[in-house]
């Protein structure tokens, strides 16, 4: 039996972390066996922490986590790490803001063994032309950097067979910002097995998003200095 560790991370979530607890807990309770939700609080100022703490006393499969803040890149990281620790067949990583859809998890799930990573292409974005700008950019810059066409670098649902996760992720810089955007890069210019599948990706269900064009402007002018440095140890891989 394949088991999974569906991983997330949390940052000031108060306003929508109860219900995605509820709404993402019943997958890792049907897949059973030694699967796990984990969801890693990235430092919150808010009862993020608390409440998931809360969530955990009648949900044996959850495991909360917590630690200093460090960013949404660098606690996705974490969350991989300590999931790779644990020894599943699959990592399954989404946001704890409310915006993907459990339901269409299953679809993923079913042709897993096909490939070594299933991504969600966000063509049904309801969050706003400014992420949709700052994508395609994203995507400009890394066939700039890396030579490679990646269709949603950055999507935060992504089943991944642990096996191949743990043979790539020791060339993630520790803390990384954009994680996610690298295992992406890495897996096309390796030319492993990935298949993207349409997702919907809804506004944020509660709570204000921690980052605004500013912060990602300034991500940004340090990516493209971190891709070109990262490029080079890729080349030599």
């Amino acid at each position: 039996m394949d088991t999974i560790y569906l991983v997330m991370p949390a940052y000031n979530e108060e306003a929508n972390i109860e219900q995605v607890i509820s709404s993402w807990y019943p997958i890792v309770e049907k897949i059973g066996g030694e699967s796990r939700l984990v969801i890693v609080d990235d430092g919150s100022r808010d009862r993020t922490y608390e409440l998931m703490k809360q969530a955990a006393g009648n949900r044996p499969l959850f495991l909360p986590l917590t630690k200093k803040n460090e960013g949404h890149g660098a606690t996705v990281l974490y969350g991989y790490e300590y999931a790779l620790g644990c020894g599943p067949d699959y990592i399954f990583q989404t946001d704890s803001d409310g915006q993907t859809v459990p339901d269409e998890f299953w679809e993923f799930w079913e042709q897993r063994e096909q490939y070594d990573m299933l991504i969600g292409h966000r063509c049904k974005r309801e969050d706003g032309l400014s992420r949709i700008f700052v994508t395609n950019v994203l995507g400009m810059v890394i066939r700039l950097c890396f030579r490679v066409k990646v269709t949603d670098a950055n999507t935060p649902f992504r089943l991944m067979r642990a096996e191949v996760l743990a043979e790539q992720i020791g060339l993630i810089p520790k803390g990384f910002n954009l994680s996610n955007v690298l295992i992406s890069v890495i897996y096309a210019k390796k030319n492993l097995r990935v298949k993207y599948i349409p997702i919907t990706f809804r506004p944020r269900q509660g709570g204000k998003n921690s980052i605004n064009l500013k912060k990602i402007f300034g991500i940004g002018c340090q990516a493209v200095h971190d891709f070109r440095e990262i490029n080079r140890t890729l080349q030599k891989n």
